[in-house]
């Protein structure tokens, strides 16, 4: 398998749009939905797939009326049954794009398909930092996952799976999942820890803008599949701002973060988190990283706004499902929301 995915950001784009239209051919309500989000994030996604989309979606919704009619049993996952049946009572054409607000140095997004999904693992109280891999549970292996994949081949030495993210959050949202054949849990070693650095280094030369994000067990991660998240921003996450005492400026960021410039660094602080059975988040982009230790999700209260705090929302980046919220959330609600991952801030 060749690099040609990563020669430059415009090539990344016409690969990653091509292989969302090409999804369409399959049947199934979870790869509509899976399009459907990524069009409705980004507008150039948009209108590389919108006829496509609304082909399918005309299919689909009459498949579906005439099953409810003759009262057939639906045979799709629940969540996807729930998601789509949403879409059809207010509209194809009501489905929003992602909207975007920056208030001073935090940056908030109305992800109006996001809002129709129902709630996930990720809601569940965690404890420790490690689970064993369940060959049971949802992984990257199971064969109807396999067509998500938009590229997979060597890279660096170890074999890669990008796979789309189903409801994204951020640019070109992929899920990398290193050697997934082997199964591991989502729990950081130092050879991942050094791959993920180096490869972020690698491709930054020719993607600017890209990072790779970690989520440890019990700091939102849903899936125990060893994997990361890949991105490509436009904008600086807000975590990488220079105002914050973390990066050289004279403002506390609500939320301890840790910056290391060395693997080796990052990796002894890393491995006392470990020690200390303390989750965290991870940011890398090339040369740097950005660690967060957390609370467990679960031990805290999340605002009625939020689904969770996951590597995005700890760098700044605030989803949120509702638009009146969207336009009325300010920064000390924000910030107070952040500070209550801090691990001795009172729950």
């Amino acid at each position: 398998m060749n690099n040609e995915l990563f020669a430059s950001k415009e090539q990344f784009r016409h690969i990653f749009e091509q292989g969302l239209v090409k999804l369409l051919d399959y049947d199934g309500l979870g790869i509509f939905i899976l399009v459907l989000a990524n069009a409705s994030f980004d507008e150039h996604v948009h209108d590389y797939t919108h006829t496509a989309l609304l082909e399918k979606y005309e299919q689909l919704s009459k498949k579906y009326q005439y099953l409810l009619q003759d009262g057939q049993l639906l045979t799709e996952p629940e969540d996807d049954i729930l998601v789509f049946l949403k879409l059809m009572a207010m509209g194809m054409d009501k489905v929003s794009q992602t909207e975007f607000r920056q208030t001073k140095q935090w940056e908030l997004q109305f992800n109006h398909i996001r809002s129709l999904r129902p709630a996930r693992i990720s809601k569940n109280v965690i404890k420790g930092i490690l689970l064993d891999f369940d060959p049971e549970s949802f992984h990257f292996n199971k064969p109807f996952l396999q067509k998500e994949s938009y590229w997979n081949g060597m890279m660096n030495g170890k074999h890669l799976d990008i796979f789309y993210n189903k409801f994204p959050f951020a640019r070109f949202h992929s899920l990398l999942v290193p050697e997934k054949e082997a199964s591991l849990p989502q729990y950081l070693t130092h050879e991942y820890h050094e791959y993920i650095w180096q490869i972020t280094e690698h491709l930054g030369n020719k993607l600017p803008g890209i990072g790779m994000a970690y989520n440890s067990y019990g700091a939102f991660s849903s899936i125990n599949h060893l994997h990361f998240h890949l991105f490509i921003k436009d904008h600086p996450l807000p975590v990488t701002h220079p105002i914050w005492k973390h990066n050289g400026g004279d403002k506390t960021y609500p939320i301890q973060c840790d910056v290391f410039h060395s693997i080796d660094e990052a990796w002894q602080f890393i491995e006392e988190l470990h020690q200390q059975q303390i989750s965290f988040n991870l940011i890398y982009q090339p040369g740097i990283l950005y660690c967060l230790p957390r609370k467990h999700q679960g031990t805290y209260a999340d605002a009625s706004w939020s689904s969770g705090f996951a590597w995005y929302e700890v760098s700044g980046g605030f989803t949120t499902f509702n638009h009146t919220q969207f336009v009325e959330l300010d920064c000390q609600a924000l910030e107070q929301e952040l500070s209550l991952l801090n691990i001795n801030a009172p729950s």
